[in-house]
């Protein structure tokens, strides 16, 4: 399960980072100078977030600050040792031998609270995954504005 964890954590942050990677080349066709170039990729940025109301160092930030999954032990199979004991005691006693009893509600309680922990642990990968290709989704949106803009502007892109 750890390395299941810590998979996730690493495919979080190398996606983060090859989305920051992915940045665009961008070549002055008709001779601009570089003055002008800055001053067209700072019209073009403030252009594309207000067109797509994608912020892309709001969306890094997202992506950043998206928790990892937990990795270490939760307690959740010995919360469900502690309340399959319980029932099972109870039961037990019921029975004749509250002590066999909890010890069989014990061990089922274990392998309930292990299927609970698997199930967490799933849906946070699910969550992260999901932000994950959002932000994706956004950033690409953003940079086809970005873009547009600056050919439309005379720059050739890559």
């Amino acid at each position: 399960m750890f390395r299941v964890m810590s998979l996730t954590a690493l495919f979080v942050v190398c996606c983060s980072q090859s989305a920051l990677a992915q940045q665009m080349i961008i070549y002055p066709a008709k001779g601009q100078t570089a003055e002008l170039q800055q001053k067209d990729e700072g019209e073009c940025t403030a252009w594309a977030k207000q067109n797509t109301g994608v912020d892309p160092v709001a969306v890094a930030q997202t992506q950043a600050s998206q928790p990892a999954a937990p990795s270490g032990p939760q307690g959740q199979r010995v919360r469900g040792a502690a309340r399959g004991a319980l029932a099972g005691a109870a039961v037990g006693a019921i029975a004749g031998d509250a002590g066999k009893g909890a010890a069989i509600g014990a061990a089922g309680g274990t392998v309930a609270g292990g299927a609970r922990k698997r199930a967490d642990e799933r849906a946070a990968t699910a969550q992260t995954q999901q932000v994950q290709a959002q932000s994706q989704q956004a950033l690409a949106t953003y940079n086809r504005a970005y873009g547009a803009c600056l050919e439309g502007r005379g720059y050739t892109i890559k």
